[in-house]
């Protein structure tokens, strides 16, 4: 079985997923000053249906939960995920629906 690790690439803004030494996926994100902001989640075709996806949430919400950043799910994925799932120590930010008013 191949190995399966998940890694914080600060240099490119995202978590990666490798399966062996082959980049598999990643989430995108942005940090601001005590938060971090993850907007998008990608998984490559050939890793499809393997359960990858949700092994680069849970690593990379609960590392960004031990390093004290306050987690604002901007990713329709990673939201559903926190819907779905506790992370010890996760303080999150549930961005606020857009109105009208805010356009």
């Amino acid at each position: 079985m191949t190995d399966i690790t998940v890694t914080r690439n600060d240099e490119e803004s995202r978590y990666e997923i490798r399966s062996g030494d082959v980049l598999a996926g990643f989430a995108a994100f942005d940090l601001r000053p005590g938060s971090i902001r993850f907007l998008h989640t990608e998984i490559d075709d050939e890793f499809q249906g393997q359960g990858l996806a949700g092994k680069l949430a849970s690593a990379a919400l609960t590392d960004a939960a031990g390093r004290g950043e306050a987690i604002v799910p901007l990713c329709p994925y990673i939201a559903k995920y926190l819907e779905t799932h506790e992370i010890e120590g996760a303080e999150i930010r549930w961005p606020r629906p857009r109105t009208a008013d805010s356009e």
